[in-house]
């Protein structure tokens, strides 16, 4: 079975040991390859030729965005993964806006950067909808832009199942868990389990921003 070859750029080693532990214990993945700022894997991407890259944004010499461009301008088929703290929006939409593919929290579980690598590797775009929306007003105008701000946004509604749009669209209603229990013959146990979930894939901790972002998702006032 070929394993999927992962790049790791990030200037912090414990944190590129951490992610590489993770992904070397995968029987369809493996470190490949390892940078510790952006010049160092433009420099380095056509020795070890990996599947996905995960990318830091703030590092010395070069940082993530501009090293996101160049790559991309090379190798636009490689995936790349925006590794982000979540406190520098602009430079997440700077990043999207010059090729990359998604964006994971640094402080993401295993079981969801397994996943986020597999679902790179097939080619599905990761962004939460309020990452979406601000992308969209910083390439406002720009029709090949918002072409791939339409996929975008579309992928980020198909990233949620049947069940969970279902209780996304009550939760944008102001649906209570216990409400949304009764009308959909669940246990309040397993909506809070599936918002939850919904909370992951929009990129939020707050019922609140979830509930505006389900609404816009889904095009509701």
């Amino acid at each position: 079975m070929n394993k999927i070859r992962v790049m790791l750029v990030d200037d912090q080693m414990l944190l590129r040991e951490g992610l590489k532990t993770i992904i070397d214990l995968q029987d369809d993945m493996e470190v490949v390859c390892e940078a510790e700022n952006g010049k160092t894997a433009v420099n380095k991407i056509s020795g070890c030729s990996p599947d996905v890259i995960l990318m830091d944004i703030q590092m010395p010499v070069m940082n993530g965005v501009e090293a996101t461009s160049i790559i991309k301008k090379e190798n636009p088929q490689v995936p790349i993964i925006i590794l982000t703290t979540f406190d520098d929006d602009e430079y997440i939409i700077e990043a999207l806006s010059n090729g990359a593919d998604g964006y994971l929290l640094k402080d993401i579980d295993a079981l969801h950067l397994v996943r986020a690598i597999q679902d790179a590797y097939n080619g599905v775009l990761m962004m939460p909808a309020r990452i979406a929306a601000k992308l969209a007003a910083r390439i406002a105008g720009n029709q090949g832009a918002g072409k791939r701000m339409s996929s975008a946004i579309n992928e980020s509604n198909q990233g949620l199942t049947d069940r969970e749009k279902e209780i996304a669209l009550l939760v944008g209603q102001n649906f209570s868990n216990r409400q949304i229990a009764r009308k959909l013959f669940l246990s309040e146990g397993t909506v809070k389990n599936y918002i939850s979930e919904i909370y992951s894939k929009l990129g939020t901790s707050n019922r609140e921003q979830a509930a505006m972002l389900i609404n816009q998702m889904y095009n509701r006032k």
